[in-house]
């Protein structure tokens, strides 16, 4: 049964938390009964709700947010978990000696507001809030804390342009504008890449891991059911991207022109490097997509 009393001028609460540890809590000189009874009944309510934590042992923020990496892991592709390990490591060091208990809205809103006079994008600032609040559930999940400070903050909002050009529909490129585009790539190579891209609709990614065996030619039609990033390959997430594109006729003979030309490679890939290994997305990009956007007077897409 927990109780309260005075020892030595000072009220004591003495009580039994939620694993029938007892416990004492001594209050700060001068705290009068009222304000003992009334912190007796805040720790009674923690222990019903098992959610007593003593103060010494509520984890620091940095604590908690190592233990729900480590907890989402398992659950989450390998460059989706990098992107979700590199905001935590990267953004959250003004809140990593902190217990979590200790963090309020209004410190978050202090957060939100320091990264907004930094000039943080909008949208890179809302993925950051974004691993911010499921660390917070995971903790209240846990039982750490009671609620999540951040769901009562002030969100950021985009001022003026801020975030526009991101959030404003995908810029294409006219038929005329991708028949100029081709007319600038002279390695057969890229030549097929980006004409499979522009007919087909298919990711940067689906194209790099795209293989041979994908390629129906009866059916004249691709599956995609994979792609190539990071370094390495994955699954398609959904069922919806794992599909089947039909070819035309034109699209096929130049398929067909290029199986017999670029020959055999280890993996099996419709595009590979000279060593018979995916191709670097970053050279692709730097060294033949963009120098052909400029050379036929085109603007970045």
């Amino acid at each position: 049964m927990a109780c309260i009393r005075k020892r030595r001028g000072r009220w004591v609460i003495d009580f039994y938390d939620q694993h029938g540890k007892r416990r004492w809590k001594t209050l700060k000189e001068g705290t009068t009964k009222k304000r003992a009874t009334e912190e007796l009944r805040a720790i009674e309510e923690q222990v019903g709700k098992e959610a007593f934590i003593p103060k010494k042992e509520v984890p620091l923020f940095k604590t908690v947010a190592k233990e729900f990496i480590e907890a989402k892991k398992p659950n989450l592709r390998a460059n989706t978990f990098e992107l979700v390990e590199g905001i935590v490591r990267n953004h959250f060091s003004e809140l990593d000696e902190i217990r979590i208990q200790r963090i309020t809205t209004a410190r978050v809103e202090k957060f939100i507001g320091a990264r907004q006079v930094e000039g943080r994008n909008i949208l890179t600032l809302r993925r950051i809030l974004g691993v911010m609040g499921q660390i917070f559930n995971y903790a209240v999940r846990h039982r750490y804390i009671d609620f999540n400070p951040l769901r009562e903050a002030e969100r950021p909002r985009s001022r003026g342009h801020e975030g526009e050009s991101q959030e404003k529909q995908m810029q294409v490129l006219t038929p005329a504008q991708v028949k100029s585009l081709l007319d600038q790539v002279k390695e057969q190579k890229y030549k097929m890449l980006f004409t499979l891209a522009a007919f087909t609709g298919m990711r940067q990614g689906e194209l790099l891991g795209l293989k041979w065996e994908d390629i129906d030619w009866e059916a004249k039609q691709v599956h995609v059911q994979r792609t190539f990033t990071r370094r390495r390959f994955f699954a398609t997430k959904t069922k919806t991207s794992n599909r089947r594109i039909d070819l035309g006729p034109t699209l096929m003979i130049e398929l067909k022109k290029w199986k017999l030309a670029s020959g055999k490679n280890e993996l099996g890939l419709v595009f590979c490097n000279g060593a018979g290994k995916p191709i670097d997305h970053y050279n692709l990009t730097r060294r033949y997509f963009l120098p052909a956007l400029k050379a036929a007077n085109l603007p970045k897409v």
